[in-house]
């Protein structure tokens, strides 16, 4: 079990940087925080001291609008890190972490963190290369929702879900999703018979499969094209 955690944890950009030694080093500091499905880890607006490397398991970043509405930021699985943000910038959190599914996380204190990454520059330019990724991926949620269509932003985000929890099977790819249709509606800024219209529609065509929480592409080609 330490070995496939430590497997998990390298592949994550804090410790991609880093020698074995300094991996090691870095691991005495790492706290196990383990949430139930639907269990708040933080909220908006919450004091952030801390960030979390996921270890297995699904995890949903969300923001509230002041009407009540949720808008879907983006669901993070195994080796993917949050919570960064509030290292460099000390300011409440400005999404909620809730647990799509049972989850297990490494969390690090940023009073651990800074004096290590203080000796480790090359690891800080890690972390900020994580950080600009993510404004770029920020810029092109923005992008598509002024030019693109519904039904692309299905197709894009599927694909998206699919590069990180998708798994080859006979019949096609499998996309073990575990978001409900409401969730799924949230993470493309739709409504949910909008986005369930976009699936019927791939579905006819044989784009896909659906399935509970779940859809398996049997086209992924086609999506592609779809999702451009």
């Amino acid at each position: 079990m330490v070995d496939e955690i430590n497997e998990v944890l390298r592949k994550a950009p804090l410790f991609e940087a880093l020698d074995e030694e300094d991996t090691a080093a870095l691991r005495t500091s790492v706290n196990e925080v383990r949430l139930g499905r639907g269990q708040t880890l933080f909220n908006e607006g919450d004091e952030g001291d801390r960030l979390y490397v996921i270890l297995s398991g699904k995890v949903k970043l969300t923001r509230t609008a002041v009407d009540g509405r949720e808008n879907l930021l983006g669901v993070l699985g195994p080796s993917e890190m949050f919570g960064e943000l509030s290292l460099f910038d000390p300011r409440p959190r400005t999404a909620s972490a809730v647990a799509v599914t049972d989850s297990v996380l490494a969390g690090l204190g940023h009073d651990d963190l800074r004096p290590f990454l203080s000796s480790r520059p090359q690891v800080s330019l890690q972390l900020l290369k994580a950080l600009a990724a993510r404004l770029r991926r920020t810029n092109d949620v923005m992008a598509d929702l002024v030019f693109t269509d519904v039904p692309g932003r299905v197709a894009k985000a599927l694909l998206e879900l699919a590069d990180k929890f998708g798994k080859e099977g006979e019949d096609g790819l499998h996309v073990h999703h575990d978001l409900t249709q409401e969730e799924l509606a949230q993470l493309v800024g739709a409504s949910r018979e909008t986005v369930n219209k976009a699936l019927a529609e791939f579905a006819l065509r044989g784009w896909l499969r659906i399935e509970a929480k779940a859809v398996v592409l049997l086209d992924v080609e086609r999506m592609r094209r779809r999702a451009r």
